[in-house]
């Protein structure tokens, strides 16, 4: 790029850094973004006087790709005691302030007073704020809501669509959908992605009934359906499920996803999660972590009686990954995919994000020695700076 194409001040950003992991550790410490995306990578990079770079020095902290969060109710969640009881929306900065610069919105147990078009705005309000945004079409209920009234047309049609979520199954909150019915939307779902060169994945909430992920047994099992196309979330929700999603992911070679529930109850917090998974063989690849952000954590009595609700928040898929390094269960590099480069992978967003690399998008976290996030670059701009919280 030649000073005359570059024609905006600030347009180019250098990032002087102690460290970069991309995930794996690189010998070069310093970062040129460019038009969004990353164009240089080395060491004392010697830049022409006079280009408008914004140098930025940051020699204490670490640099690693940005936080990819699968599973974010960014338009609220909750509703399930009533009106009262919905959770707010969230905003950017509660977003890029945990190092997260990219986030898929889903819909949950409401898709009554919200709605796949809330969700679309609502993603692309973020993306105006300089967070990288995302969502599902649908909602738990089957048939799911979606922006046209067809799955395929979604995913062929709207640029922000990549996949189908969350569905509910083995929950009593769920529409208890018939195996078919299961096989017919995923397969909707494969077939819109293929036209629109999307990954296309299904996003599947699993609750604690008694089928458990016995469903996507069947799917994967009496279908050309691959595993890739399938994701299960919560899988944590309580130990025997968590044991099931470990030889469900080594009998179909499939990925599984772990909430950082802020209150595990009878469930297990992501990092016990994550570190039983590691001990029954599951590879790192395969697991990753969400938030399930702004969404609502009800509690029901052994009836399905609703009893009350807290609201998720991110910060605890931070503090359990943290955790995760911190006590050695996973190098810094492996435990970079739990929320970068595996969840890029699951999405099919692979090919832009999840890495510090040449021609990726220039999303980019910087780490202090407690590998708590201190500024998060998306597409080249700086969208959080903890010196800057007012």
């Amino acid at each position: 790029m030649s000073p005359e194409e570059v024609s905006k001040p600030g347009l180019m950003m250098l990032l002087r850094v102690g460290a970069i992991y991309s995930p794996e550790r690189l010998e070069q410490t310093d970062i040129l973004m460019a038009g969004g995306k990353i164009t240089a990578l080395g060491s004392d990079l010697d830049l022409p006087k006079g280009w408008p770079i914004e140098v930025v020095e940051a020699r204490h902290l670490i640099a690693v790709p940005a936080f990819i969060d699968q599973h974010v109710h960014v338009t609220g969640g909750g509703g399930e005691g009533g009106c009262g009881t919905r959770c707010p929306e969230i905003t950017a900065r509660d977003i890029a302030a945990m190092g997260i610069g990219t986030v898929v919105g889903v819909l949950g147990t409401d898709s009554i007073s919200r709605s796949p078009a809330d969700l679309l705005a609502k993603v692309r309000g973020l993306g105006a704020e300089g967070i990288s945004a995302f969502m599902y079409t649908g909602a738990y209920r089957v048939p799911p809501p979606t922006l046209t009234g067809d799955i395929q047309r979604d995913l062929a049609w709207i640029p922000e669509v990549i996949g189908l979520g969350e569905i509910a199954i083995s929950d009593h909150r769920s529409s208890q959908p018939r195996q078919d019915e299961i096989e017919r939307i995923v397969s909707d779902t494969r077939v819109g992605a293929m036209l629109a060169g999307k990954r296309g994945i299904c996003h599947f909430h699993i609750g604690d009934g008694k089928r458990g992920l016995e469903p996507l047994r069947r799917l994967l099992s009496e279908t050309e359906i691959p595993a890739d196309q399938v994701i299960p979330t919560h899988v944590n929700r309580h130990p025997a499920l968590l044991e099931e999603a470990a030889d469900y992911a080594l009998a179909f070679n499939a990925s599984v996803d772990v909430t950082a529930f802020e209150d595990a109850g009878d469930g297990l917090s992501a990092f016990d999660a994550v570190s039983r998974l590691l001990k029954l063989g599951v590879p790192p690849e395969r697991i990753t972590m969400s938030s399930d952000c702004n969404g609502s954590l009800p509690e029901f009595d052994a009836n399905g009686t609703y009893l009350g609700m807290k609201v998720a928040r991110n910060t605890t898929l931070i503090a359990d990954w943290q955790r995760l390094v911190r006590e050695s269960v996973l190098p810094l590099e492996a435990a970079l995919g739990l929320i970068s480069t595996n969840v890029a992978r699951v999405l099919g967003l692979h090919a832009t994000k999840g890495r510090i690399a040449i021609g990726f998008d220039a999303d980019v976290t910087l780490l202090d020695s407690e590998l708590q996030p201190q500024q998060t670059f998306v597409a080249g701009k700086c969208v959080y700076d903890v010196s800057n919280t007012e």
